[in-house]
């Protein structure tokens, strides 16, 4: 069972600021980049529609921690941990790494805890446990610790 997945690209110019930098909102929507080629290489969507009823996976908690900078045309990787699995929750750890002739370079480290989801009849959304199908191809893993 997978427990963990990594992505790669390269910085957009598009996704810098007037310093040359990768903005650092950017780093969610990486992170939502990573969470969703996860989902996929597990065989199913972030939008779970074929559930009944349909669940959905939204944030509770999102953030994210940087060390160095990433600029225009960095290639960098994007890696995902699932360190905690709870009947409801995941709690996913997100290390971005620059790729470097010498090596991978760690540059930020975020962390998404999501929650499934369905739409009540009254239209709000309630917490329910995570489909058996999806629950039984997630493992856990341990975090990796913070660098020295």
């Amino acid at each position: 069972m997978p427990c963990e997945f990594t992505a790669r690209r390269r910085v957009e110019f598009s996704e810098t600021d007037m310093a040359g930098i990768v903005h650092y909102s950017n780093f969610f929507r990486y992170m939502e980049t990573v969470e969703h080629g996860f989902y996929r290489s597990l065989g199913f969507s972030v939008a779970h529609d074929r559930h009944d009823p349909p669940v959905g996976f939204p944030r509770v908690h999102a953030s994210c921690d940087y060390s160095r900078p990433l600029r225009f045309e960095d290639e960098f990787e994007m890696h995902l941990r699932v360190i905690e699995k709870k009947v409801k929750s995941l709690t996913h750890q997100i290390i971005f790494s620059k790729i470097t002739p010498a090596g991978a370079v760690e540059v930020a480290r975020g962390k998404l805890i999501v929650v499934c989801v369905t739409t009540k009849s009254d239209g709000s959304m309630g917490a329910v446990p995570i489909p058996a199908d999806i629950a039984s191809r997630i493992e856990v893993t341990t975090p990796l610790p913070s660098p020295a």
